[in-house]
């Protein structure tokens, strides 16, 4: 079993910046490839970012590209979920999602662990 923790989230205004942090424990956590999700209000869970257990692969939804960023800190069994230049639209519930393989899949079913998720909430 893998238990995630996130934290960092909040009400921002738009153009403004966050970083979410979520921590793991119950596994090893350099053999987990780590993702994050939104699910934006009245809408269907989405893809955010993923890394792979190395670190050295990542990728991004289409709506973030080149805003947020994913990484990771084995060492601190933590994933980071870096946004800037946020958008009222970047609102919803932010999940971390873990899997013991490796991928970085925008898929949420190739995922086996799931955090409480935390609330992000950007004004214009």
């Amino acid at each position: 079993q893998v238990q995630l923790v996130e934290s960092g989230g909040g009400l921002v205004q738009t153009g403004g910046s966050l970083r979410l942090s979520c921590v793991a424990s119950g596994r090893t956590f350099s053999t987990l490839s780590l993702g994050w999700f939104r699910q934006p209000p009245g809408k269907e869970r989405e893809f955010v970012a993923a890394i792979s257990r190395s670190g050295g692969r990542t990728d991004y939804g289409d709506s973030v590209k080149g805003r947020f960023t994913i990484s990771r800190d084995n060492a601190k069994k933590t994933v980071y979920l870096s946004m800037n230049s946020l958008k009222t639209e970047d609102t919803g519930v932010y999940y971390c999602a873990a899997v013991p393989t490796y991928t970085t899949r925008a898929d949420e079913r190739a995922y086996d662990y799931w955090g409480q998720g935390t609330q992000v909430t950007v004004s214009s």
